[in-house]
């Protein structure tokens, strides 16, 4: 009897700060995600476009088609997707 009620003791002290935690850091609004999510779209597209645009210089230097333009693209992704992730986790 006397272990139920200290678990019930600790799931109302854990409940307790729970709340007290929301109260002082509310939820970002709207506004604030959709800003996120738009910081998150850069960090990934900057990367390939620079990636593109890189490419199509080398490949039209080298006459090779689009033999550096796609390798670029990949690795603005890989970069993109990287600064993307380092991004959130810092968040």
């Amino acid at each position: 009897m006397a272990e139920q009620r200290d678990q019930i003791e600790d799931a109302t002290r854990r409940a307790a700060e729970r709340q007290r935690i929301g109260a002082e850091e509310p939820e970002p609004s709207v506004a604030a995600r959709l800003g996120q999510i738009g910081v998150l779209g850069w960090l990934v597209v900057m990367p390939i476009l620079i990636g593109i645009v890189l490419g199509r210089l080398v490949d039209r230097v080298a006459e090779s088609g689009i033999f550096f333009t796609a390798p670029a693209i990949f690795i603005g992704a890989g970069i993109g997707l990287h600064a993307a992730w380092k991004w959130m986790h810092k968040q």
